[in-house]
């Protein structure tokens, strides 16, 4: 059975941070994540986490969207210290890393190696912590125009070139169905450097049911795929909070 995390960012937005991590351990899940980690009054969370006993599957760091950005190396490498200290701060073990937009004029090859560059001292940092970083593909087409990073292949070829166990795949399950499809494949192809895994709705990332992905048939195949992470549900319910998490848990 997958471990399901809550994503409040996109659960009970007109509530503080704190009081959305109570309403998670209400809906009765043990787990949730969220985005970048600054301005979220970290101490009140802290303090909701300790309360619940609720497991923070990951968060992103800060900044996000910047690894193709030129000339920040030493700032990128910074933004891995600062969450690995957040992180521990939590009790949290993963990372979540966004590459950011192509840059206008250029080639794919030269953005690469600037990103890799980053990612060897970041996944150092990570590794060096104990954490582990999962770097995310988006897709362009509907929600992240111009994203640089957008299949599995190319993850996972730079997951390879870096070589740390500080570093592995975050696999949205939402994401790649738009950009690429092939969801159970890339999930046995990837399965030893997936490090986390995102859902939603497609099309609309909203609820889990009754859209393109059949996330039933997609929970058996990660249960048989020996993946043992967390398995974030990062979507918007169109139904209210309670009864969408109430209809994910019937998906187990």
């Amino acid at each position: 059975m997958p471990k399901l995390s809550v994503c409040i960012e996109m659960f009970w937005t007109n509530l503080p941070f704190d009081e959305r991590i109570r309403r998670v351990a209400a809906a009765g899940y043990s787990a949730y994540e969220f985005w970048g980690w600054r301005a979220k009054g970290l101490d009140a969370m802290r303090a909701a986490t300790a309360e619940t006993g609720l497991v923070v599957a990951g968060f992103a760091i800060d900044p996000g969207f910047a690894l193709t950005t030129p000339g920040n190396e030493e700032g990128m490498t910074q933004a891995a210290i600062d969450a690995a200290a957040v992180a521990h701060s939590l009790n949290c073990k993963t990372l979540i890393v966004t590459t950011g937009n192509e840059i206008a004029g250029e080639s794919y090859e030269i953005t690469r190696r600037r990103v890799v560059r980053k990612l060897k001292a970041m996944g150092r940092v990570a590794a060096d912590a104990g954490l582990r970083l999962c770097l995310e593909p988006l897709n362009p087409f509907v929600d992240h125009k111009y994203y640089w990073l957008t299949t599995m292949a190319q993850a996972g070829d730079i997951v390879e070139e870096v070589d740390s166990p500080g570093l592995g795949i975050l696999y949205d399950l939402y994401h790649q169905q738009i950009t690429e499809g092939k969801l159970i494949d890339n999930l046995h192809r990837h399965i030893q450097q997936i490090g986390h895994i995102h859902t939603a709705g497609v099309p609309g990332r909203h609820e889990l049911l009754g859209g393109e992905n059949d996330y039933a048939a997609l929970f058996r195949a990660i249960d048989a795929s020996g993946y043992n992470g967390y398995v974030g549900l990062e979507f918007r319910p169109t139904m209210g909070e309670a009864a969408a998490l109430a209809q994910t848990r019937k998906l187990l």
